[in-house]
């Protein structure tokens, strides 16, 4: 990989093998070794769920990294960062952990289908999580992808409270959206414990019974560019983003079918970065 390679971090609700079952995390495994393949270099984040299993995947903790703590509403809480390799695609995934949001053995919702109470907080924690890591690291990325629900506070972030660190003095952020939006309204201080560094309660713009709709906008307002990942992203919250002034890369199914959607992806990714 030259130097002139292109940084492409890829920060992932679900991915499979890890998570497989949705058309979304199969997606987001093809366009690691897909975007590579076209000449990028390139991370991948995504939370370290309590159904993950370890041994199965060979996770493994990075003791370098973690032993960061993050406070949420005035409670600290250790980052723990895990990591695991897809030799095909020849990268490392890096797996967000803590053991009050990410043990449990579900994703989003328990076994009766309640969403859970504490998931903006997971959200914010995650966010966090990627960004703290990747500063750490030393890894200084072009673009920062952005897939599914629980990455959607890393746009504000990244454009609010950590612009001024130059390894992200340079980092445009692309937002895709899939029809993964919870319909369920978060805990009226979610909104209050988003603020971080230089992030003002005027920059959330969301309201005390926000849901995922208006996260979801919140994400693309902070956003250099959209991706529609899916035929079925709500109508109203698409209409939204042509409404903004980024550029709006549509969904088309033919691409998806014969696997040239990676193409426009990457064009989408070097003309944000022209």
């Amino acid at each position: 990989m030259g130097e002139s390679a292109k940084k492409i971090l890829f920060v992932n609700a679900e991915m499979a093998p890890y998570l497989p079952g949705s058309r979304m995390a199969t997606i987001n495994r093809e366009l690691l070794q897909g975007i590579q393949e076209r000449k990028k270099e390139i991370r991948a984040f995504m939370p370290r769920y309590g159904l993950i299993n370890d041994r199965r995947n060979q996770l493994h903790e990075v003791i370098r990294l973690s032993g960061m703590n993050i406070i949420i509403a005035d409670v600290d809480r250790p980052l723990v960062i895990k990591v695991a390799s897809i030799s095909a695609a020849r990268t490392q995934v890096y797996f967000i952990d803590n053991e009050d949001y990410f043990r449990r053995k579900f994703t989003y919702r328990d076994d009766k289908g309640n969403f859970f109470k504490d998931n903006g907080e997971r959200a914010i924690f995650f966010a966090r999580g990627v960004l703290e890591t990747i500063k750490k690291q030393r890894w200084a990325p072009d673009i920062i992808h952005c897939t599914g629900w629980i990455t959607q506070l890393l746009p504000l972030y990244l454009k609010k409270a950590y612009r001024e660190d130059p390894i992200f003095a340079n980092t445009k952020v692309v937002l895709s959206l899939f029809e993964d939006t919870p319909k369920e309204h978060f805990p009226e201080n979610f909104a209050a414990a988003i603020p971080f560094g230089a992030i003002k309660p005027k920059d959330v713009l969301l309201g005390q019974d926000a849901d995922g709709m208006e996260l979801a906008k919140l994400a693309a307002l902070y956003s250099d560019g959209v991706i529609m990942g899916s035929a079925d992203v709500e109508a109203d919250l698409v209409k939204w983003c042509e409404g903004l002034d980024v550029p709006v890369l549509a969904y088309d199914g033919a691409s998806h079918e014969d696997g040239s959607y990676m193409d426009r992806y990457n064009a989408f990714y070097d003309d944000l970065l022209k």
